[in-house]
Protein backbone atom coordinates (compact mmCIF):
# COMPACT_ATOMS: atom_id res chain seq x y z
CA UNK A 1 0.00 0.00 0.00
CA UNK A 2 1.37 3.37 -0.37
CA UNK A 3 2.90 5.64 1.87
CA UNK A 4 1.04 8.31 3.50
CA UNK A 5 3.12 9.85 6.15
CA UNK A 6 6.90 9.26 7.35
CA UNK A 7 5.57 7.18 10.44
CA UNK A 8 4.52 3.27 9.81
CA UNK A 9 1.42 2.99 12.70
CA UNK A 10 0.34 6.69 11.64
CA UNK A 11 0.12 5.25 7.77
CA UNK A 12 -1.68 2.41 9.66
CA UNK A 13 -3.98 4.21 12.01
CA UNK A 14 -5.34 6.24 8.65
CA UNK A 15 -5.71 3.26 6.48
CA UNK A 16 -7.06 0.76 9.51
CA UNK A 17 -9.89 4.71 9.79
CA UNK A 18 -10.40 4.73 5.97
CA UNK A 19 -11.35 1.02 6.84
CA UNK A 20 -13.79 1.19 9.34
CA UNK A 21 -15.33 4.14 7.76
CA UNK A 22 -16.04 2.52 4.50
CA UNK A 23 -17.58 -0.74 6.44
CA UNK A 24 -19.43 1.98 8.16
CA UNK A 25 -20.65 3.33 5.02
CA UNK A 26 -21.24 -0.29 2.94
CA UNK A 27 -23.25 -2.09 5.66
CA UNK A 28 -26.57 -0.07 5.77
CA UNK A 29 -26.63 -1.10 1.76
CA UNK A 30 -25.89 -4.48 2.81
CA UNK A 31 -28.35 -4.89 5.40
CA UNK A 32 -31.30 -3.88 2.34
CA UNK A 33 -29.77 -6.72 0.50
CA UNK A 34 -30.51 -8.90 3.30
CA UNK A 35 -34.47 -7.42 3.22
CA UNK A 36 -34.46 -5.31 6.57
CA UNK A 37 -37.33 -2.49 6.76
CA UNK A 38 -36.16 0.23 4.39
CA UNK A 39 -37.46 2.97 7.36
CA UNK A 40 -35.26 1.56 9.67
CA UNK A 41 -31.81 1.01 7.17
CA UNK A 42 -32.18 4.24 5.58
CA UNK A 43 -32.29 6.26 8.80
CA UNK A 44 -29.48 8.99 9.83
CA UNK A 45 -28.81 7.30 13.30
CA UNK A 46 -28.49 3.84 11.94
CA UNK A 47 -25.95 5.37 9.35
CA UNK A 48 -23.95 6.94 12.10
CA UNK A 49 -24.23 4.26 14.05
CA UNK A 50 -22.62 1.58 11.61
CA UNK A 51 -20.24 4.55 10.83
CA UNK A 52 -19.18 4.49 14.19
CA UNK A 53 -18.68 0.54 14.70
CA UNK A 54 -16.43 0.58 11.84
CA UNK A 55 -14.24 3.11 13.02
CA UNK A 56 -14.46 1.10 16.95
CA UNK A 57 -13.56 -1.91 14.97
CA UNK A 58 -10.45 0.14 12.80
CA UNK A 59 -9.22 1.84 16.38
CA UNK A 60 -9.03 -1.87 17.76
CA UNK A 61 -7.38 -3.02 15.06
CA UNK A 62 -5.07 -0.14 15.39
CA UNK A 63 -4.57 -0.12 19.21
CA UNK A 64 -4.11 -4.27 19.10
CA UNK A 65 -1.82 -4.44 16.15
CA UNK A 66 0.07 -1.67 18.11
CA UNK A 67 0.10 -3.74 21.23
CA UNK A 68 1.37 -7.18 19.37
CA UNK A 69 3.84 -5.86 16.86
CA UNK A 70 4.31 -2.59 18.37
CA UNK A 71 5.97 -4.13 21.23
CA UNK A 72 7.98 -6.03 19.42
CA UNK A 73 9.14 -3.59 17.24
CA UNK A 74 10.23 -0.98 20.03
CA UNK A 75 12.14 -3.97 21.70
CA UNK A 76 13.79 -4.41 18.81
CA UNK A 77 14.69 -0.82 18.68
CA UNK A 78 15.80 -0.35 22.05
CA UNK A 79 17.96 -3.82 21.51
CA UNK A 80 19.74 -2.25 18.32
CA UNK A 81 20.17 1.20 20.37
CA UNK A 82 22.06 -1.04 23.09
CA UNK A 83 24.01 -3.04 20.68
CA UNK A 84 25.14 0.63 19.02
CA UNK A 85 25.69 2.08 21.98
CA UNK A 86 28.05 -0.72 22.91
CA UNK A 87 29.96 -0.26 19.48
CA UNK A 88 30.39 3.05 19.99
CA UNK A 89 32.01 2.59 23.73
CA UNK A 90 34.26 -0.52 22.49
CA UNK A 91 35.64 0.83 19.41
CA UNK A 92 37.81 2.92 22.38
CA UNK A 93 37.90 0.63 25.09
CA UNK A 94 37.52 -2.80 23.31
CA UNK A 95 35.45 -4.20 25.91
CA UNK A 96 32.27 -5.86 24.26
CA UNK A 97 31.25 -8.09 27.21
CA UNK A 98 27.92 -6.05 27.23
CA UNK A 99 26.23 -7.12 24.89
CA UNK A 100 26.95 -10.95 24.15
CA UNK A 101 24.60 -13.23 22.41
CA UNK A 102 22.82 -14.08 25.92
CA UNK A 103 22.15 -10.74 27.39
CA UNK A 104 21.04 -9.25 23.58
CA UNK A 105 19.39 -11.78 22.31
CA UNK A 106 15.68 -11.12 20.67
CA UNK A 107 13.07 -14.43 21.82
CA UNK A 108 11.57 -15.88 18.54
CA UNK A 109 8.17 -16.77 19.98
CA UNK A 110 6.45 -16.43 16.05
CA UNK A 111 6.71 -18.16 12.86
CA UNK A 112 5.92 -14.94 11.34
CA UNK A 113 7.74 -11.65 9.87
CA UNK A 114 8.19 -10.44 13.34
CA UNK A 115 10.21 -13.72 14.17
CA UNK A 116 12.05 -13.94 11.12
CA UNK A 117 12.88 -10.54 12.14
CA UNK A 118 14.16 -11.41 15.17
CA UNK A 119 15.82 -14.41 14.20
CA UNK A 120 18.23 -12.59 11.92
CA UNK A 121 18.76 -9.54 14.84
CA UNK A 122 19.94 -12.73 16.83
CA UNK A 123 21.91 -14.06 13.95
CA UNK A 124 23.80 -10.89 13.74
CA UNK A 125 24.59 -10.55 17.11
CA UNK A 126 26.13 -14.16 17.26
CA UNK A 127 27.92 -13.32 14.39
CA UNK A 128 29.01 -9.77 15.90
CA UNK A 129 30.14 -11.22 18.49
CA UNK A 130 32.26 -13.77 17.12
CA UNK A 131 33.68 -11.45 14.91
CA UNK A 132 35.03 -9.84 18.06
CA UNK A 133 35.87 -12.59 19.08
CA UNK A 134 38.22 -12.97 16.40
CA UNK A 135 39.34 -9.59 16.28
CA UNK A 136 40.77 -10.28 20.26
CA UNK A 137 42.39 -13.24 19.35
CA UNK A 138 44.17 -11.42 16.29
CA UNK A 139 45.08 -8.62 18.77
CA UNK A 140 46.09 -11.14 21.09
CA UNK A 141 48.24 -13.60 18.97
CA UNK A 142 49.77 -10.38 17.34
CA UNK A 143 51.56 -8.94 20.40
CA UNK A 144 52.53 -12.69 21.50
CA UNK A 145 54.79 -13.24 18.59
CA UNK A 146 55.38 -9.69 18.62
CA UNK A 147 56.67 -9.66 22.04
CA UNK A 148 58.93 -12.82 21.48
CA UNK A 149 62.86 -12.82 19.46
CA UNK A 150 64.36 -15.55 21.03
CA UNK A 151 63.13 -18.90 18.89
CA UNK A 152 62.14 -21.01 21.73
CA UNK A 153 59.95 -18.39 23.69
CA UNK A 154 58.09 -17.46 20.15
CA UNK A 155 57.79 -21.49 19.80
CA UNK A 156 56.04 -21.79 22.96
CA UNK A 157 54.48 -18.38 23.50
CA UNK A 158 52.57 -18.88 19.66
CA UNK A 159 51.55 -22.49 19.99
CA UNK A 160 49.92 -21.72 24.23
CA UNK A 161 47.86 -18.56 22.15
CA UNK A 162 47.10 -21.30 18.67
CA UNK A 163 45.76 -23.98 21.58
CA UNK A 164 43.77 -21.16 23.57
CA UNK A 165 42.44 -19.61 20.99
CA UNK A 166 41.33 -22.47 18.70
CA UNK A 167 40.10 -24.70 21.18
CA UNK A 168 42.87 -27.67 19.96
CA UNK A 169 43.18 -30.28 22.44
CA UNK A 170 46.73 -30.68 21.30
CA UNK A 171 49.87 -29.36 18.78
CA UNK A 172 53.03 -28.78 17.62
CA UNK A 173 55.06 -26.02 15.96
CA UNK A 174 57.93 -26.97 13.93
CA UNK A 175 60.36 -24.86 11.82
CA UNK A 176 62.61 -25.63 8.72
CA UNK A 177 66.25 -25.81 9.94
CA UNK A 178 69.16 -27.53 8.14
CA UNK A 179 66.31 -28.95 5.36
CA UNK A 180 64.20 -30.93 8.57
CA UNK A 181 61.29 -30.15 9.86
CA UNK A 182 62.43 -29.52 13.43
CA UNK A 183 60.23 -29.80 16.56
CA UNK A 184 59.97 -26.11 18.09
CA UNK A 185 57.76 -26.67 20.48
CA UNK A 186 54.57 -29.19 21.27
CA UNK A 187 52.12 -30.27 23.69
CA UNK A 188 49.79 -33.20 24.14
CA UNK A 189 51.20 -35.08 20.98
CA UNK A 190 52.93 -38.60 21.21
CA UNK A 191 55.77 -39.24 18.70
CA UNK A 192 56.36 -35.63 18.24
CA UNK A 193 60.03 -36.63 16.39
CA UNK A 194 57.83 -38.16 13.70
CA UNK A 195 55.73 -35.10 12.57
CA UNK A 196 58.08 -33.81 10.38
CA UNK A 197 58.33 -36.74 7.89
CA UNK A 198 54.35 -37.16 8.12
CA UNK A 199 52.86 -36.73 4.50
CA UNK A 200 50.28 -34.25 5.08
CA UNK A 201 52.92 -32.06 6.92
CA UNK A 202 55.04 -32.47 3.94
CA UNK A 203 52.46 -31.54 1.90
CA UNK A 204 51.24 -28.61 3.18
CA UNK A 205 54.65 -27.72 3.35
CA UNK A 206 55.36 -27.78 -0.48
CA UNK A 207 51.37 -26.67 -1.67
CA UNK A 208 51.41 -24.75 1.08
CA UNK A 209 48.07 -24.43 1.57
CA UNK A 210 46.21 -25.46 5.08
CA UNK A 211 44.60 -29.17 5.06
CA UNK A 212 42.12 -30.27 7.49
CA UNK A 213 42.46 -33.84 7.51
CA UNK A 214 40.65 -37.10 9.23
CA UNK A 215 43.38 -38.75 11.86
CA UNK A 216 46.26 -39.82 10.64
CA UNK A 217 47.63 -42.44 13.58
CA UNK A 218 51.12 -41.90 12.75
CA UNK A 219 50.80 -37.83 13.55
CA UNK A 220 49.82 -38.41 16.70
CA UNK A 221 46.87 -38.61 19.34
CA UNK A 222 46.09 -36.68 22.01
CA UNK A 223 48.44 -37.15 25.39
CA UNK A 224 47.68 -39.37 28.58
CA UNK A 225 45.73 -36.76 30.35
CA UNK A 226 43.04 -36.73 28.01
CA UNK A 227 42.77 -40.53 28.18
CA UNK A 228 44.38 -41.48 24.49
CA UNK A 229 41.38 -40.74 22.91
CA UNK A 230 42.11 -40.54 19.40
CA UNK A 231 41.98 -36.75 17.16
CA UNK A 232 38.83 -36.33 15.68
CA UNK A 233 40.19 -33.37 13.36
CA UNK A 234 43.62 -32.38 12.57
CA UNK A 235 44.73 -29.10 11.09
CA UNK A 236 48.03 -28.76 9.21
CA UNK A 237 48.69 -24.66 8.26
CA UNK A 238 51.98 -24.04 6.76
CA UNK A 239 54.02 -21.07 7.88
CA UNK A 240 55.80 -18.90 5.25
CA UNK A 241 57.16 -15.83 4.43
CA UNK A 242 57.55 -13.90 1.44
CA UNK A 243 57.43 -17.59 -0.36
CA UNK A 244 59.71 -19.12 1.50
CA UNK A 245 58.38 -22.20 3.41
CA UNK A 246 59.41 -21.40 7.39
CA UNK A 247 57.65 -24.13 9.24
CA UNK A 248 54.35 -25.70 9.29
CA UNK A 249 51.41 -25.54 12.60
CA UNK A 250 49.83 -28.80 13.23
CA UNK A 251 46.92 -28.69 15.51
CA UNK A 252 44.60 -31.95 17.02
CA UNK A 253 41.17 -31.53 18.85
CA UNK A 254 39.15 -34.79 20.31
CA UNK A 255 36.12 -33.10 18.57
CA UNK A 256 35.55 -31.45 15.12
CA UNK A 257 36.88 -27.72 14.97
CA UNK A 258 34.34 -24.98 14.91
CA UNK A 259 33.70 -23.86 11.15
CA UNK A 260 35.45 -20.71 11.11
CA UNK A 261 38.73 -22.19 12.73
CA UNK A 262 40.08 -22.22 9.60
CA UNK A 263 40.05 -18.36 8.82
CA UNK A 264 41.31 -17.54 12.35
CA UNK A 265 44.59 -20.39 11.46
CA UNK A 266 44.93 -18.51 7.90
CA UNK A 267 45.38 -14.83 10.43
CA UNK A 268 47.78 -16.27 12.94
CA UNK A 269 50.19 -17.93 10.05
CA UNK A 270 50.18 -14.82 8.61
CA UNK A 271 51.41 -13.19 11.45
CA UNK A 272 53.42 -15.85 12.75
CA UNK A 273 55.36 -15.93 9.50
CA UNK A 274 56.69 -13.04 9.81
CA UNK A 275 57.84 -13.10 13.61
CA UNK A 276 59.05 -16.86 13.23
CA UNK A 277 61.22 -15.59 9.94
CA UNK A 278 62.71 -13.00 12.19
CA UNK A 279 63.22 -15.59 15.57
CA UNK A 280 65.27 -17.93 12.63
CA UNK A 281 67.36 -15.07 11.59
CA UNK A 282 68.13 -14.14 15.28
CA UNK A 283 68.86 -17.35 16.13
CA UNK A 284 70.95 -18.12 12.54
CA UNK A 285 73.07 -15.03 13.98
CA UNK A 286 73.28 -15.63 17.24
CA UNK A 287 75.06 -19.12 16.52
CA UNK A 288 77.36 -17.72 14.20
CA UNK A 289 78.38 -14.80 16.66
CA UNK A 290 79.43 -17.84 19.15
CA UNK A 291 80.64 -20.58 17.22
CA UNK A 292 84.52 -20.98 16.09
CA UNK A 293 84.58 -20.13 12.21
CA UNK A 294 87.26 -22.90 11.85
CA UNK A 295 86.39 -25.74 14.27
CA UNK A 296 82.09 -25.38 14.32
CA UNK A 297 83.08 -24.95 18.46
CA UNK A 298 81.45 -22.49 20.65
CA UNK A 299 84.11 -19.42 21.06
CA UNK A 300 85.91 -18.21 24.12
CA UNK A 301 83.62 -15.37 24.87
CA UNK A 302 80.28 -17.80 24.07
CA UNK A 303 82.13 -20.63 26.45
CA UNK A 304 83.15 -18.90 29.21
CA UNK A 305 79.71 -17.20 29.58
CA UNK A 306 78.02 -20.66 29.60
CA UNK A 307 80.27 -21.52 31.90
CA UNK A 308 79.04 -18.68 34.46
CA UNK A 309 75.83 -19.38 34.10
CA UNK A 310 76.08 -23.23 34.69
CA UNK A 311 78.59 -22.70 37.68
CA UNK A 312 75.51 -20.35 39.11
CA UNK A 313 73.22 -22.90 38.32
CA UNK A 314 75.45 -25.77 40.26
CA UNK A 315 76.18 -23.56 42.98
CA UNK A 316 72.62 -22.95 43.38
CA UNK A 317 71.53 -26.94 43.33
CA UNK A 318 74.22 -28.63 44.50
CA UNK A 319 74.88 -30.53 41.52
CA UNK A 320 78.44 -31.03 39.79
CA UNK A 321 80.15 -29.08 37.02
CA UNK A 322 83.14 -30.53 35.29
CA UNK A 323 85.74 -28.78 32.93
CA UNK A 324 88.01 -30.53 30.59
CA UNK A 325 91.07 -28.49 29.27
CA UNK A 326 92.57 -29.87 26.27
CA UNK A 327 95.96 -28.70 24.45
CA UNK A 328 97.03 -30.21 21.49
CA UNK A 329 100.49 -32.14 21.89
CA UNK A 330 103.20 -30.02 19.47
CA UNK A 331 101.40 -28.70 17.62
CA UNK A 332 103.19 -26.05 16.65
CA UNK A 333 105.65 -28.27 14.47
CA UNK A 334 102.39 -29.29 12.48
CA UNK A 335 102.17 -25.90 11.78
CA UNK A 336 105.81 -25.27 10.99
CA UNK A 337 106.46 -28.71 9.10
CA UNK A 338 102.85 -29.26 7.03
CA UNK A 339 102.01 -25.53 6.91
CA UNK A 340 99.00 -23.84 8.54
CA UNK A 341 96.20 -25.14 6.09
CA UNK A 342 97.05 -28.11 7.35
CA UNK A 343 97.25 -27.07 10.85
CA UNK A 344 93.86 -26.03 10.04
CA UNK A 345 92.40 -29.46 9.55
CA UNK A 346 94.12 -31.35 12.17
CA UNK A 347 92.12 -28.17 14.50
CA UNK A 348 89.25 -29.43 12.89
CA UNK A 349 89.82 -32.59 12.98
CA UNK A 350 90.35 -33.01 16.47
CA UNK A 351 87.54 -31.00 17.66
CA UNK A 352 85.19 -33.59 15.31
CA UNK A 353 86.63 -36.21 17.55
CA UNK A 354 85.90 -34.06 20.57
CA UNK A 355 82.14 -34.00 19.41
CA UNK A 356 81.78 -37.39 18.72
CA UNK A 357 82.41 -38.74 21.98
CA UNK A 358 80.96 -35.79 24.51
CA UNK A 359 77.53 -36.15 25.74
CA UNK A 360 74.52 -34.47 24.85
CA UNK A 361 73.99 -31.35 26.92
CA UNK A 362 78.36 -31.08 26.67
CA UNK A 363 79.93 -27.79 25.48
CA UNK A 364 82.87 -28.19 22.99
CA UNK A 365 84.77 -24.50 23.31
CA UNK A 366 87.81 -23.33 21.05
CA UNK A 367 89.87 -21.62 24.21
CA UNK A 368 92.52 -20.43 22.27
CA UNK A 369 95.00 -21.63 19.56
CA UNK A 370 95.39 -25.44 19.86
CA UNK A 371 93.50 -25.22 23.26
CA UNK A 372 89.86 -26.27 23.93
CA UNK A 373 87.46 -26.23 26.96
CA UNK A 374 84.64 -29.21 27.22
CA UNK A 375 82.07 -27.97 30.29
CA UNK A 376 80.47 -31.29 31.60
CA UNK A 377 76.94 -30.27 33.71
CA UNK A 378 76.62 -32.96 36.10
CA UNK A 379 80.27 -34.61 35.47
CA UNK A 380 81.92 -35.98 38.91
CA UNK A 381 85.22 -36.33 39.20
CA UNK A 382 84.70 -39.85 37.99
CA UNK A 383 83.19 -38.54 34.98
CA UNK A 384 85.66 -36.58 34.32
CA UNK A 385 88.18 -39.47 34.21
CA UNK A 386 86.25 -41.57 31.65
CA UNK A 387 85.36 -38.54 29.83
CA UNK A 388 88.81 -36.88 29.36
CA UNK A 389 90.35 -40.72 28.57
CA UNK A 390 87.82 -41.25 25.84
CA UNK A 391 88.21 -37.52 23.88
CA UNK A 392 92.09 -38.41 24.69
CA UNK A 393 91.98 -41.79 22.47
CA UNK A 394 89.51 -40.40 20.10
CA UNK A 395 92.07 -37.49 19.25
CA UNK A 396 94.89 -40.13 19.27
CA UNK A 397 92.75 -41.86 16.51
CA UNK A 398 92.63 -39.06 14.24
CA UNK A 399 94.15 -38.30 11.50
CA UNK A 400 94.70 -36.15 8.79
CA UNK A 401 96.05 -37.33 5.10
CA UNK A 402 98.07 -34.97 3.50
CA UNK A 403 99.65 -36.63 0.26
CA UNK A 404 101.43 -39.58 1.50
CA UNK A 405 101.68 -38.31 4.89
CA UNK A 406 99.69 -39.37 7.59
CA UNK A 407 99.31 -36.38 10.04
CA UNK A 408 98.18 -37.54 13.83
CA UNK A 409 98.41 -35.66 16.88
CA UNK A 410 98.24 -36.46 20.64
CA UNK A 411 96.58 -34.24 23.18
CA UNK A 412 97.21 -33.97 26.88
CA UNK A 413 94.07 -33.14 29.07
CA UNK A 414 93.63 -31.58 32.52
CA UNK A 415 90.31 -31.79 34.63
CA UNK A 416 88.49 -30.41 37.48
CA UNK A 417 84.89 -30.50 39.27
CA UNK A 418 82.76 -28.87 41.63
CA UNK A 419 81.82 -29.32 44.14
CA UNK A 420 84.84 -31.87 45.13
CA UNK A 421 86.80 -29.15 44.27
CA UNK A 422 86.31 -27.04 46.52
CA UNK A 423 86.17 -23.51 44.46
CA UNK A 424 84.28 -20.20 44.52
CA UNK A 425 84.35 -18.88 40.99
CA UNK A 426 84.13 -20.55 37.34
CA UNK A 427 87.26 -19.17 36.90
CA UNK A 428 89.03 -20.77 40.06
CA UNK A 429 87.72 -23.94 38.35
CA UNK A 430 89.54 -23.07 34.91
CA UNK A 431 92.51 -22.33 36.48
CA UNK A 432 92.53 -25.95 38.27
CA UNK A 433 91.23 -27.39 35.38
CA UNK A 434 94.92 -25.06 33.76
CA UNK A 435 96.82 -26.05 36.32
CA UNK A 436 96.46 -30.05 35.65
CA UNK A 437 96.54 -29.74 32.00
CA UNK A 438 100.14 -28.63 32.50
CA UNK A 439 100.82 -31.39 35.34
CA UNK A 440 100.30 -33.52 32.17
CA UNK A 441 102.44 -32.12 30.03
CA UNK A 442 105.51 -32.31 32.27
CA UNK A 443 104.40 -35.70 32.91
CA UNK A 444 105.19 -36.59 29.00
CA UNK A 445 101.91 -35.21 27.11
CA UNK A 446 99.04 -37.25 25.60
CA UNK A 447 97.65 -38.07 29.45
CA UNK A 448 94.91 -37.04 31.57
CA UNK A 449 95.43 -35.30 35.05
CA UNK A 450 93.14 -34.60 37.06
CA UNK A 451 93.14 -31.62 40.06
Amino acid sequence: MPRLTAKVFTDLAIWMTAFGLLIGLVFPPFCLALGLPVERILSPLFFAATVTAGLLVGAMNFGLARLVVGRRLRRLATTMETVEEQLAGAMVDHDWSGCDPERCALPVDSADEVGAAASAFNRLIRTLARSHEFEAATRDFTEVVASHLELDELAAASLDALLCHTGASAGALLAVRDEELEPLASHGLRAVERIGSNDHVRRALRTGATARIEVDPELGVVDSLLVDQVAREIIVAPVAFKGVPLGAVVLASVAPFAPDVGVLVEQFRTDLGLALNNALTHDRLQRLAALDPLTDAYNRRFGLGRLREEFVRAVRSGSPLGVLMLDLDRFKHVNDTYGHLVGDRVLRAAAGACRRVIREGDVLVRYGGEEFLVLLPGASRADLGELGERIRRAIAGTAVQEGEQRIAVTVSVGGASYPEDDVSSYEALVALADTALYAAKHAGRDRLRLA
